[in-house]
């Protein structure tokens, strides 16, 4: 169907026309002496790319019909409206394409086009659930699905950018490197692994680049330089957004220890993109356990208590991730998470985010007991009755749910909260299907008659 307006450059147009002037110098030119090798490479390399390009329109051609089919909604993408190829996941819990949620944050944009949250952070966190989903259904209906490496960075490396990115990362690692040098190599590589995620996989395809990159904090010392440190660490947070540097960064040697270290040392730009980088690198169940196991989450939990609004929701988002597992569960509950998420939840900070840890603690005994001494009961009340978020008023009477059939003490209170405000009848009213069967199921025990008398 013809198109009104201007048509369509077709993307190949000018390569082709860069090929026909290196193959007319190359057939003309009788004194192109040592420029010829160069010029038959670079006619490869054009010959290359047009094949490239051209099956890359072949499966997005392909792929592009999938939109005409009746696919399930939660398959397209909220922005392009058309199937996802890269589902991501942002930090409201949203999923999108990644190449339209891509342009929306590098056109300035910090909020979730769907909800219109301002973001906690500009992480894509992949969605595999939904891709293996997307997958299946487009083998089911004969579909082509067109394969990841369709989306690496297009621009790619060349031997130049190689050779470069080696020169940086041994200036950091060769002890002859004044400070200054390695100031400067640090500050580099964190503007070319921000801006560029061929730089990000660049580490991935080598086992000595992240231990070169952290060679100056191999040795924890008292005193380092701020902006180094701060350079470093944030280079580091750069490359584990990259899917297939996270397992190997968090199995690398000293890595995670380095990141503790800085979870407590540092300016608090630092401090925040260590606990921006423990949360990439939890995304992965291996990785949870891993920091878990070193110790990561009393740090992440100090900080928390220190309350720097800079660091709190990258270090909520780190301690949910890792609180996943349940072997963590134990171990923040251990490190004093209780106390610490009831106190900045009284005080009315990062609710939403702290609320959600909380429910997610209180399938721990140990945690519920703690909830029940600390006055849980009187702060999650007072909460229900003053939010209008639906999900903070669900996490509230999961985590009272739990409180209530594991001390019977409460009950007097929250008979007497029902009978003032009947803050649970109306929850079992009104509220989401979960938060129904858990107002309900609070109300028929602490209604039960007890101790009553039989008689003929």
């Amino acid at each position: 169907m013809a198109k009104t307006g201007v048509f369509e450059k077709d993307p190949t147009d000018n390569l082709k026309k860069e090929l026909e002037r290196v193959v007319k110098t190359i057939v003309e030119d009788e004194e192109i002496g040592f420029g010829f090798t160069d010029c038959v490479d670079k006619a490869a390399k054009i010959l290359q790319s047009l094949k490239d390009l051209k099956q890359s329109t072949s499966v997005d051609a392909s792929y592009s019909f999938i939109k005409f089919q009746s696919c399930p909604q939660e398959f397209n993408c909220p922005i392009s409206k058309e199937i996802m190829k890269d589902p991501v996941i942002i930090s409201t819990g949203k999923t999108y394409d990644r190449s339209s949620i891509q342009k929306w944050l590098n056109a300035g944009n910090k909020t979730c086009p769907k909800t219109q949250q301002v973001l906690a952070h500009t992480v894509l966190t992949p969605n595999h659930l939904v891709r293996d989903m997307i997958t299946q259904w487009c083998k089911n209906h004969g579909i082509e699905f067109p394969s990841p490496i369709q989306y690496r960075d297009e621009n790619g490396l060349t031997k130049s950018d190689h050779d470069h990115f080696r020169l940086l990362l041994k200036k950091l690692s060769s002890s002859l490197s004044t400070i200054t040098e390695q100031k400067q190599a640090a500050s580099t590589l964190r503007s070319l692994t921000k801006r560029n995620p061929s730089f990000r996989a660049f580490f991935g395809e080598s086992s000595t680049a992240i231990p070169q990159l952290l060679t100056p904090l191999s040795e924890i010392k008292n005193e380092i330089d701020p902006d180094l440190y701060e350079d470093l660490i944030t280079t580091l947070l750069n490359l584990s957004i990259h899917d297939s540097n996270k397992k190997l960064a968090a199995e690398t040697p000293n890595v995670i220890l380095i990141l503790l270290h800085a979870l407590r040392s540092g300016r608090i730009e630092t401090r925040t993109n260590a606990a921006a980088t423990l949360f990439t690198l939890s995304a992965l169940d291996s990785n949870k356990l891993i920091i878990g196991k070193a110790g990561g989450l009393e740090p992440l939990i100090d900080l928390l208590e220190e309350g720097h609004g800079l660091a709190l929701k990258d270090v909520a988002s780190a301690i949910f991730n890792l609180c996943i597992v349940h072997e963590n569960k134990i171990r923040a509950v251990g490190n004093g998470a209780v106390k610490v998420l009831l106190n900045k939840i009284n005080h009315r900070i990062l609710v939403d985010e702290l609320l959600a840890i909380l429910a997610m603690l209180s399938s721990n005994q140990k945690a519920v007991e703690e909830m029940s001494d600390l006055g849980a009961v009187s702060c999650l009340f007072s909460l229900m009755k003053e939010t209008t978020c639906a999900r903070n008023k669900e996490n509230c009477i999961a985590i009272l749910y739990a409180i209530c059939f594991s001390d019977r003490t409460k009950w007097k209170e929250m008979r007497e909260e029902e009978s003032n405000y009947e803050t649970l009848s109306k929850l079992a009213q009104s509220g989401t299907s979960r938060a129904k069967r858990k107002a309900n199921g609070i109300l028929d025990r602490i209604n039960r008659p007890v101790n009553r008398t039989h008689t003929a």
